[in-house]
């Protein structure tokens, strides 16, 4: 649900006491988020976590469940508080058209435990994790940065068309130096399989690189009464009436062995049996069931039930 909690069941989901994507306030400072409630993008992150479920599901060899945390809006150097100075992963992922570079922030243990699986494990990370990367921790960061750089672009699509590839040559066991008062939309997706303690990401936006797409981002569905013409309802009506289906009931259905087709020469009897009622049919719905008899000299089929119709039936 939009700007919620999260629909996981997890004990140990990771809660985010700030202020909601509105404002941060800040006595003397500027307004941090320009752009409302941000409703759009809450959206567009739930899209991202379902599209990059395949990314990690691929790593983990499991698996997993994903949803969108609510977003927030706030100061780099708030973030960076937050988030201590525990062993984390900050992969640049730069945002065309434009020079834009949104973050990807991943946490040592998830790090670790990819990089095991990876590599035939488990997905277990040292229960003492270490003061930094190693050269092959580094080199999946940048593995998972190229991995998810197609998903997130398709997950923006419907609002716009923003291009993701990470950043050659970036320090990522290393936090950028982005300014303590610049202004960030932080998302967070979390996956967790059913055995295991979820796992979180965080996609972070810098506000002046969404500018841009503040349109996109602003817009609301407005919704509005039309009113339908009585005389192309009626007509319309009249036409779907007139459509012809087949009617038909099924007598019997016989099974013969291969064998036994094989053998069938003209004069040969196939004996078929049915009960006091048939099921009658129309096109491949079933319409009821009848009685076998005459009317007018002529075969007929009394319908003795109707199968109830649904507004699915009719779509």
């Amino acid at each position: 649900m939009v700007n919620a909690s999260s629909e996981t069941d997890a004990p140990d989901r990771r809660e985010r006491p700030r202020a909601g994507a509105e404002h941060a306030p800040a006595l003397g400072s500027a307004r941090l988020n320009p752009f409302g409630d941000l409703v759009t993008l809450q959206h567009l992150t739930a899209r991202a976590a379902r599209s990059l479920k395949s990314v990690f599901e691929g790593v983990l060899r499991r698996d997993l469940r994903s949803w969108a945390e609510p977003l927030v809006v706030q100061r780099w150097a708030d973030y960076r508080t937050e988030r201590g100075e525990g062993l984390s992963a900050w992969q640049p992922l730069a945002m065309s058209p434009g020079k834009a570079q949104a973050l990807l922030v991943l946490e040592g243990r998830s790090v670790l435990e990819m990089l095991d699986a990876f590599f035939g494990g488990d997905g277990e990370a040292p229960s003492m994790l270490p003061d930094e990367f190693t050269p092959a921790a580094q080199s999946m960061v940048g593995r998972i940065g190229h991995a998810v750089a197609d998903p997130l672009a398709a997950a923006w699509e419907p609002v716009s068309r923003i291009e993701f590839a990470p950043v050659a040559g970036a320090a990522i066991a290393t936090a950028p130096d982005l300014g303590g008062d610049t202004a960030m939309v932080v998302t967070r997706l979390g996956f967790a399989a059913d055995d295991a303690a979820p796992f979180y990401i965080d996609l972070l936006y810098p506000v002046a690189g969404l500018k841009p797409h503040a349109p996109q981002l602003t817009a609301k569905v407005q919704a509005q009464d039309c009113a339908v013409e009585p005389e192309w309802r009626n007509g319309l009506t009249r036409a779907v009436m007139a459509v012809s289906l087949p009617v038909r009931s099924v007598l019997a259905e016989p099974q013969l062995r291969l064998g036994q087709l094989l053998e069938l020469k003209v004069g040969d009897v196939i004996p078929i049996e049915f009960g006091p009622e048939v099921p009658v049919m129309v096109a491949a719905r079933r319409l009821g069931t009848g009685q076998v008899g005459t009317s007018n000299g002529r075969a007929a089929v009394r319908l003795t039930s109707i199968e109830p119709i649904s507004q699915e039936d009719l779509a």
